[in-house]
């Protein structure tokens, strides 16, 4: 390292690359790589046909798996035949998002024809806040929020209680404090993977329509009569003759029940989409059409349907405001949830519309319905038979619709990736944890500016550790740990995905920063300014300092021993990790963070009482976890050895004689020859501001004593 004689300027120097060649790799990293050699991937779901029927109990049965997806059918007996009551499956099989352990929740999820979720349990997950922490119980009961909610739809997750607060039960499911990132994890799991069986296993072609806006052109418009509207197809005409509905029931129990001639009309329905104009204002007339569009909220839509014929598709017990048993709309597959209106039935429509019983069918924005596509409705005809024990046999006849994409505008608003509302979500945090870092940059950049002035630099630090504390740590959850590297080395030797990452924006921009300033200053940014159990620590260490409390003297051989053993812990968690062992998340409790930060110390007590330990212990050997036992420290220290700066200014008196930075080194970063140990260096800033201060720097007071100029002259670095 590059030294200077008295009065050299004391300037950064970049570290010789023969020094970071003698560094070499650490055993530690050594280790850890063997152990990673031989981990293999395995993610793959855990339950055969014994498991599922344990969650699937009679008179449920379990079908046959499908060959081609991974999904039981759930049957259970309709009139002597069975019928699908559920699709059931495992997430990690069908969307394997890895979590914050580094490895996917897996959850058994079971989807009924229709897209909703009759039920979904957790099998298995690594996210370190429900591991030991919250508990399991809160994550089962953000899951069972999903039960009766729709796949078609687009659930997010809200705040926690955003639904008593008036967030839409249908799209929003409530968030879990302290646990957000790892929720929508879990959400974007389920959804993902049940879509993907929808698409499959219940035809939701129009899946990918969730979020498409599609509005009629509302300039566009022409008089038409109704036998134009039928012409130009903008209303179809839909008719089932006897003969056609005898056809479908031949040879079942109901044949040959027709109540007239085989050419007479059993059903004569008109249908029409309403939120065109051409379409709703000559069949409505002005007034309805303007009140009917009123009434319909952004981005829904209006299918009219008037029966003309003797059967009445609503039904004789039909109640307003119902949806239809008969009637059903349909596109590419997927069944639109489709609403009467509730819509007052009075006065008949423009001319030459039927005044048959009619109804006006809603279907809202979520349903994913794109009316410039084609679409079909279809009607289920009934036939019974017996008096006693009724048997009811039932056929389905279907018209399709289908109207010019001119006719409306399309706007697919780009909702960026799953983890894009985290971002969204916390923008005003990460916006004042930059402004901190661009605060910090400066203030540890200029060593002549407030570093120098210790009467100014102890408050100004003091403040800053509160602040990481405070907002950091206890308010945006943005405490880095080593159970990010667990997660990173499962995702390795897994599916490679890191997109878990992205779920939590303010630790993320954290470690951007940490890993940054490692290249420049080494660990101690981090670990000296930016941890908030180190603040916490310090914090707690600032009183007890000017109390007089007095420090432990660790024996020097003692303390270099004692720092080697965050190396061994780190390389025991990231092996176990790779091995995928179950111990891994128990080493990673060596971490205090999750008890005395993540859970603000609400947690079990032998969690509490080793991190309020370790709180205890730092009054007597100052930062004594930081020094000896954290692996994320270690990592860091590990990475630090790229740094390009050797930054702490050095005297040639550093060391010999002068041992001042040394004594008041509360780290031991600084060796006895004056050499600073930047793997150990916290970046307190203490001996820098020593060495700029004339009146703390020996040498600067010595040279003044004497009324001595001090000349710079470079000596060569050992």
């Amino acid at each position: 390292m590059r030294t200077f004689r008295r009065g050299r300027p004391l300037t950064p120097t970049l570290s010789r690359t023969g020094e970071g060649a003698r560094r070499g790799l650490h055993p530690a990293w050594l280790a850890f790589l063997g152990l990673l050699l031989l981990a293999l991937p395995a993610r793959a779901g855990s339950l055969d046909r014994a498991g599922i029927e344990r969650f699937f109990p009679a008179p449920l049965v379990v079908g046959e798996r499908d060959d081609t997806v991974p999904v039981w059918p759930i049957l259970k007996q309709e009139a002597g035949s069975y019928e699908v009551f559920a699709y059931a499956f495992e997430s990690i099989d069908l969307a394997p998002i890895p979590g914050f352990g580094g490895t996917p929740p897996n959850l058994l999820v079971a989807l009924a024809p229709d897209g909703s979720f009759r039920d979904v349990k957790v099998l298995s997950h690594h996210e370190p806040v429900f591991l030991e922490g919250l508990g399991s119980e809160p994550l089962f009961a953000f899951v069972e929020q999903y039960v009766g909610l729709s796949a078609r739809r687009a659930i997010r997750v809200g705040r926690a209680n955003a639904r008593a607060n008036g967030a839409a039960p249908q799209s929003v499911v409530d968030g879990i404090s302290m646990a957000t990132a790892s929720t929508r994890v879990i959400n974007e799991s389920i959804l993902n993977a049940s879509l993907a069986v929808a698409r499959r296993k219940l035809g939701f072609g129009a899946a990918a329509n969730v979020g498409l806006k599609v509005e009629a052109k509302i300039a566009i418009y022409a008089p038409m009569t109704f036998d134009d509207l039928i012409a130009q197809g903008y209303a179809r005409r839909f008719v089932v003759t006897n003969g056609e509905a005898e056809a479908a029931f031949r040879g079942t129990s109901v044949e040959g029940r027709a109540e007239g001639p085989p050419d007479a009309p059993l059903t004569d329905l008109v249908i029409a989409y309403l939120n065109v104009p051409t379409i709703g204002r000559n069949l409505l007339g002005e007034n309805r059409f303007s009140a009917l569009m009123r009434e319909l909220g952004p981005g829904d839509h209006a299918v009219l349907v008037v029966s003309a014929g003797p059967l009445n598709p609503l039904g004789e017990d039909f109640v307003m405001g119902s949806i239809p048993d008969r009637i059903a709309i349909q596109q590419e597959g997927l069944v639109i949830n489709a609403r009467d209106m509730a819509i007052e039935r009075r006065g008949a429509g423009m001319a030459g519309l039927p005044e048959g019983p009619w109804t006006i069918l809603k279907i809202a924005s979520q349903a994913g319905f794109d009316p410039s596509r084609p679409w079909t409705l279809s009607e289920r005809i009934v036939r019974e038979r017996g008096q006693i024990l009724t048997e009811k046999v039932s056929r389905d006849f279907a018209i399709g619709y289908a109207l010019p994409d001119t006719l409306f505008t399309r706007e697919k608003p780009d909702a960026g990736p799953s983890w894009a509302d985290s971002w969204a979500a916390r923008g005003w945090e990460l916006g004042a944890i930059a402004a901190s870092l661009g605060l910090l940059i400066p203030v540890l950049v200029r060593q002549r500016g407030l570093v120098a002035d210790q009467r100014r630099f102890e408050p100004f630090r003091l403040a800053f550790l509160a602040f990481t504390l405070l907002f950091i740590g206890w308010y945006a959850q943005a405490q880095l740990s080593i159970v990010t590297l667990v997660g990173l080395v499962r995702a390795a030797v897994g599916s490679g995905d890191l997109s878990f990452l992205l779920y939590d924006p303010p630790s993320l921009l954290l470690w951007a920063f940490a890993l940054a300033s490692l290249v420049v200053w080494g660990r101690g940014t981090f670990c000296g300014w930016l941890c908030p159990f180190g603040a916490l620590q310090e914090l707690a260490a600032w009183p007890a300092k000017r109390l007089g409390l007095r420090q432990v003297a660790v024996p020097p051989a003692l303390d270099r021993g004692l720092r080697l053993v965050k190396y061994g812990l780190l390389a025991a968690i990231l092996g176990a990790a790779a091995l995928s062992s179950p111990l891994t998340d128990s080493f990673a409790e060596i971490e205090p963070f999750k008890t005395a930060i993540t859970l603000y110390f609400v947690r079990s007590w032998p969690f509490v009482a080793y991190a309020a330990g370790l709180i205890l212990l730092n009054l007597f050997v100052y930062k004594g976890f930081c020094r000896y036992l954290c692996p994320l420290g270690a990592s860091l220290a590990l990475g630090g050895r790229l740094r390009l700066l050797d930054w702490i200014p050095r005297r040639s008196e550093c060391g010999s004689p002068c041992q001042l930075c040394k004594v008041r080194c509360r780290y031991g970063a600084i060796e006895p020859t004056g050499r600073v140990d930047y793997a150990e260096c916290f970046q307190c800033m203490d001996c820098v501001t020593i060495i700029h201060d004339p009146g703390q720097c020996v040498p600067q007071v010595l040279a003044r004593k004497r009324g001595r100029r001090i000349i710079p002259q470079p000596v060569a670095a050992e």
